[in-house]
């Protein structure tokens, strides 16, 4: 059953996040063999429509409006349902982040939809769009289909494969104006607490710190073997209560839940919040003192031994390898 399904695009600094792309994948697989719309809520002309197409959208709606420069849920809300309304989707799909976990449930009770939030995969089994989900904090899986209406989901980054980019994409770019009114919420400042470089939440690599990390200073070591590796630094709760980093780099229950390809975890004990932020994780090195460490667990590799001593052997042997590819 061909469908037309929107893909709603995140922008952040200017650019597209990568799991705008990866919805557009699996937005091929919802809409089997129908038509993919890219949807972009911005307040001024933007030539990421193209990216978009680039990436598979076979067209692009793109709504412009001054009140759309800053996120809220109001303005965004409007606008989109304006969207939805115009092409009459039988699919939505957004990334499953901070924006898209806040737009979503409202935009799900406005058109009296179902919600399938955090999905990791989806496929086609007979008639109808299978949703993989992980529940109970990764420990189990569970499949989801919508039996009523519009396929409604919200995909996880760094779990469905983006498309190959097309560096001569064809398809066409659509303006729609949205009447946008008595917002309820206005943007006055917006203060970021983010690390710069690779986003954490879409990072291939993170290297992460918990309590053994024993100070501020003490992510040195690992900030730079995240800079050899092209990745992320990110930490433990309790590395965050004690102060020894912002809680924006937390990953855990409550707080980032991530996937990347590789994760190594410096002096973390394996908590079971922790764990249930990134045991879903491709491949997991556990560094710890400790042999008894919840961390070796679930670790695909494990060593025993000093944060402080392991951590700089493997950025100089990462640097030697890497030099040499």
């Amino acid at each position: 059953m061909a469908r037309k399904v929107l893909v709603l695009g995140e922008i952040r600094d200017g650019a597209l996040r990568n799991v705008s792309f990866e919805a557009i994948a699996a937005a091929k697989t919802v809409s089997e063999g129908g038509e993919v719309v890219g949807v972009l809520l911005n307040d001024s002309p933007s030539d990421l429509a193209q990216e978009m197409i680039a990436y598979g959208a076979d067209r692009v709606v793109l709504v412009e409006n001054d009140k759309l420069k800053s996120y809220t849920s109001d303005g965004f809300g409007q606008a989109f349902l304006q969207v939805i309304d115009a092409e009459k989707p039988e699919g939505i799909l957004i990334g499953h982040t901070a924006f898209g976990k806040d737009l979503s449930p409202k935009i799900a009770a406005k058109i009296e939809s179902g919600l399938i939030s955090d999905a990791i995969a989806v496929e086609i089994t007979g008639d109808q769009v299978v949703f993989t989900r992980p529940i109970y904090s990764g420990k189990a899986f569970e499949k989801k289909i919508i039996t009523d209406g519009i396929i409604f989901a919200t995909i996880r980054p760094n779990n469905i494969a983006a498309l190959e980019k097309n560096e001569t994409p064809s398809g066409e770019v659509s303006s729609l104006k949205a009447e946008i009114k008595d917002l309820r919420t206005v943007i006055k400042e917006i203060v970021q607490k983010t690390t710069e470089g690779v986003d954490l939440s879409e990072a291939k690599v993170i290297v992460s710190g918990g309590r053994g990390v024993k100070s501020e200073e003490g992510f040195s070591p690992l900030q730079e073997l995240a800079n050899v590796l092209g990745g992320a630094v990110g930490a433990s709760r309790g590395a965050c209560d004690a102060d020894y980093c912002d809680y924006s780099l937390q990953i855990g229950q409550t707080g980032k839940v991530v996937t990347p390809d590789l994760y190594i975890a410096c002096g973390i004990s394996g908590a079971i919040q922790h764990l249930a932020g990134m045991s879903n994780s491709k491949v997991i090195v556990a560094i710890n003192k400790d042999p008894e460490a919840n961390i070796f667990q679930v670790a695909d590799y494990g060593i025993v031994g000093d944060l402080f001593e392991v951590v700089p052997l493997l950025t100089e042997e990462f640097k030697k390898v890497l030099v040499s590819v």
